[in-house]
């Protein structure tokens, strides 16, 4: 078994702030288009924005008249969601509470963070009415290898344990196989390889998502370990014009519940 295959230990560590985020993960909901178009939200649909984070693409799918609710397990995140005008709350997303409440789930960027992925899909069959529809896109199977076998690199060539991988990044089998067992048929499911321009380079991603390898470290510990993961890194993942990106791929699908 991979790390990339270790899902079941919970991810620890990770700290936001609506504001860093804003700055150096502003390009997560600008990302999202894709597969906001294939969610095609309607008037009147009521729809549940799973992992809405700052609530930049929740505002956005409202625009269509849908009445969107947006979860989040970061209290600043959903503070600055409910900034934006969008009806958010605090709930993790192993434990959601709604029953047959939405018509569709939604979900960008969202869904690796979640180590336990039966429970989320479970909760999420349970919240959607009869013949709703679960769409989303997250993280798949290598997603950032570079920069977290960089980081893994780091942390051990200066002497410290390398953390369990704190995320589930699943391929399109996998995956597949979970909403089946869940009583979804999927109707579209697939892997695509995504470099992505970091617009605050290499530090600035490391800024917003590094924390869950960098648990117990002093301050001094930890800028010597992301120094050196940036230094390993930037052959391959900064060009000539020193533009740095990330060597992202994403799970996107559409799966739909039985109308009965």
């Amino acid at each position: 078994m991979s790390a990339f295959d270790s899902y079941d230990i919970p991810a620890a560590g990770q700290c936001w702030n609506a504001h860093d985020y804003a700055i150096d993960a502003g390009f997560v909901p600008l990302l999202g288009g894709a597969v906001a178009r294939l969610l095609d939200p309607q008037r009147g649909e009521r729809i549940l924005d799973l992992g809405c984070g700052d609530g930049v693409l929740s505002f956005d799918l409202a625009l269509s008249g849908a009445h969107v609710t947006g979860v989040d397990a970061a209290p600043e995140l959903v503070g600055a969601a409910r900034a934006r005008g969008v009806a958010a709350q605090i709930m993790d997303a192993h434990a959601l509470t709604f029953d047959r409440q939405f018509d569709a789930v939604f979900s960008n960027a969202a869904l690796h963070w979640m180590r336990e992925p039966d429970r989320v899909i479970e909760g999420v069959r349970r919240a959607l009415a009869p013949g709703g529809r679960f769409v989303a896109e997250m993280g798949g199977h290598g997603n950032v290898a570079a920069i977290t076998s960089a980081l893994q690199a780091a942390l051990a060539s200066n002497g410290h344990a390398v953390p369990a991988f704190p995320w589930y990044f699943p391929t399109a089998d996998a995956y597949a196989d979970r909403l089946r067992a869940h009583g979804f048929r999927v109707r579209y499911i697939e892997c695509l390889p995504r470099p992505t321009v970091l617009p605050t380079g290499m530090q600035g991603w490391l800024r917003t998502f590094a924390s869950p390898f960098l648990v117990g470290l002093a301050a001094d510990q930890r800028q010597r370990v992301l120094d050196d993961a940036v230094a390993l890194l930037a052959p391959t993942r900064r060009d000539a014009r020193g533009q740095w990106s990330a060597d992202y791929v994403r799970l996107r699908f559409d799966a739909r519940l039985p109308i009965r």
